[in-house]
């Protein structure tokens, strides 16, 4: 197993990637810790993970609930080996309309929420250990209505850089998977809850077309490489972003929306 002895946090473990990378990292050998801000989701996970599994209700973006989180976790795990700082919102924020209370709530969750789950860790992280970041492929799309969301998650990767230099004497490796169209629930926020189910199936064709291997992605294929960077497979990966995005930013004149 890839992660025998192994201690992990997933921030937002309770549902989509999180919650695939959970089941993924004890299948392989783990203890997990998840967090959410969602009793009932929370409570719903951690009983179908199973005993190598702990929940933690906790919003990464209070410092409050991180301060009672990290106590927890120290006095539960003792340390930790690995960190995925996956919990983050979506969020329309088009120009020349746009809430400042709204762009102010995507980035302080996505990136400051980010930050400071890994500013807490560090402290209790082993030499040695894995933090992966929750990037996107909107830090290169450009797709309109979404600046906050792309401005976090570009962020994120610049941010992951110079974490990476800070922890380098520690040999503590920082890397970000950026997921393309994945289903989770995410995609019923952020204005699109209302949707029907024909609307919804409409979207889901139009970006499957847009993708070279034309299909969305599952949580599971994100969990996957997750799990590759988290592991000793990727004992010499440091300081990258790896695109799990079916070949939307490498290859799109491969997607069969260009190819006619």
């Amino acid at each position: 197993m890839k992660l025998a002895g192994k201690k992990a946090l997933i921030t937002g473990g309770n549902s989509g990637i999180g919650l695939a990378t959970a089941r993924l990292f004890i299948s392989e050998g783990a203890e997990v810790a998840i967090t959410g801000r969602d009793q009932q989701t929370l409570d719903e996970a951690v009983a179908e993970l199973g005993a190598k599994a702990h929940g933690y209700r906790a919003d990464v973006t209070v410092a409050e609930d991180r301060k009672k989180l990290f106590a927890e976790l120290a006095k539960d795990f003792g340390k930790l080996d690995i960190v995925f700082a996956n919990a983050g919102i979506s969020g329309r924020t088009p120009t020349g309309t746009t809430n400042e209370a709204i762009f102010e709530n995507v980035v302080h969750t996505n990136l400051n929420g980010a930050f400071f789950t890994v500013n807490s860790a560090a402290p209790l992280m082993n030499d040695n250990g894995s933090i992966i970041f929750n990037g996107s492929v909107h830090n290169y799309l450009g797709q309109p209505g979404v600046a906050a969301y792309a401005a976090t998650k570009g962020g994120l990767v610049s941010m992951a850089r110079s974490i990476a230099a800070d922890l380098a004497l520690r040999k503590i490796r920082v890397n970000v998977v950026a997921p393309g169209s994945t289903k989770t629930p995410i995609w019923k926020r952020g204005g699109r809850a209302n949707v029907t189910a024909e609307e919804s199936a409409k979207v889901s064709d139009f970006f499957s077309s847009t993708v070279p291997l034309g299909r969305w992605g599952e949580p599971e294929d994100l969990a996957k490489a997750v799990l590759f960077l988290a592991s000793d497979d990727s004992s010499y990966i440091n300081a990258v972003e790896l695109m799990v995005d079916g070949g939307l930013t490498g290859a799109p004149f491969g997607a069969a929306i260009l190819r006619g």
